[in-house]
């Protein structure tokens, strides 16, 4: 079997070198960084020629792409170019009308498809251990169960297309909400007077903890925003769960005021930093640094 693998950016760059470390199978891998190619090409992925090649030639093809319009964008190559009986598992953080739609779409050409998406952020997806949510037919994730699991920790089976990414909504919504509470309280932490360090000590061992809470004393408290988590992608992700939301006549009344925060933090040119540097807008309008 020759595996495809489209995207090798923070996440699916070291998803993709499990993957190929984990199977007997080429993997041919495809971005448009030519580093991020060749950092999997060095632990034996096939370079790439282009996605109409890749497609043409790979009877599984994964993706971890950044926008659902990336994935649109790739899927209809794929739906142009694979033959009947190849699968696209989709791994990128997507709405879920967007992937029951293709879906259909390359189903009517004999394709499947699996909506996939991870939780677990770069440090699991660098050790393998981060957990992916599947939406799909039965038949279809058990034949590639083995291959999910080759660069995961767990593989979990939530339902129909649509189900993976429902689910990865929902949980990227309540960390990045627990995220802008955190900046908010360790403003509040710092306009108080307070030891930040001592603060977030205190935190991390009581009822207050989280692993958002975690990533934001240990980043955004030292002034280190470089991108792990880019507030761009947090943005769109709880846009996509305020939509969800929306569809299903929920009236949103956290989550909103989170995706504001990060609209704040983008207007401020903060977009291309790490999720956590929404801590900089209330810095900003408070005229004070929170740091330990």
């Amino acid at each position: 079997m020759k595996v495809g693998f489209i995207g090798l950016g923070n996440m699916g760059g070291p998803m993709c070198r499990n993957l190929i470390k984990g199977v007997n199978h080429e993997v041919v891998v495809y971005d448009l960084d030519p580093a991020a190619m060749a950092a999997c090409t060095a632990v034996g992925g096939t370079a790439g020629t282009g996605l109409e090649a890749l497609a043409a030639e790979c009877d599984v093809i994964l993706t971890s792409l950044p926008t659902p319009k990336h994935v649109e964008a790739v899927a209809a190559v794929i739906g142009a170019h694979a033959g009947a009986g190849t699968v696209l598992i989709d791994l990128s953080t997507n709405a879920p009308a967007v992937v029951r739609r293709l879906a259909e779409e390359l189903a009517a050409k004999g394709i499947g498809f699996l909506d996939s998406p991870v939780t677990g952020g770069v440090i699991r997806a660098t050790d393998g251990s981060i957990v992916i949510m599947v939406g799909g037919e039965a038949a279809t994730v058990e034949a590639n169960r083995g291959l999910l699991a080759s660069f995961s920790s767990q593989v979990v089976h939530v339902g129909p297309v649509g189900s993976g990414s429902v689910a990865k909504l929902i949980n990227n919504m309540l960390g990045l909400c627990n995220m802008a509470i955190a900046a908010e309280g360790l403003m509040l932490g710092a306009l108080a007077g307070i030891d930040m360090g001592i603060l977030a000590g205190i935190i991390s061992n009581g009822s207050g903890d989280s692993a958002a809470f975690r990533g934001m004393a240990n980043r955004a408290l030292k002034g280190n925003f470089n991108a792990s988590f880019a507030l761009d992608l947090a943005y769109k992700d709880v846009g996509l769960a305020v939509d969800l939301a929306a569809e299903h006549g929920l009236p949103g009344l956290m989550a909103p005021e989170a995706l504001n925060l990060m609209r704040m933090g983008r207007a401020m040119g903060l977009g291309g930093q790490d999720s956590t540097s929404v801590l900089q807008v209330y810095e900003k309008i408070m005229g004070k640094e929170a740091r330990s």
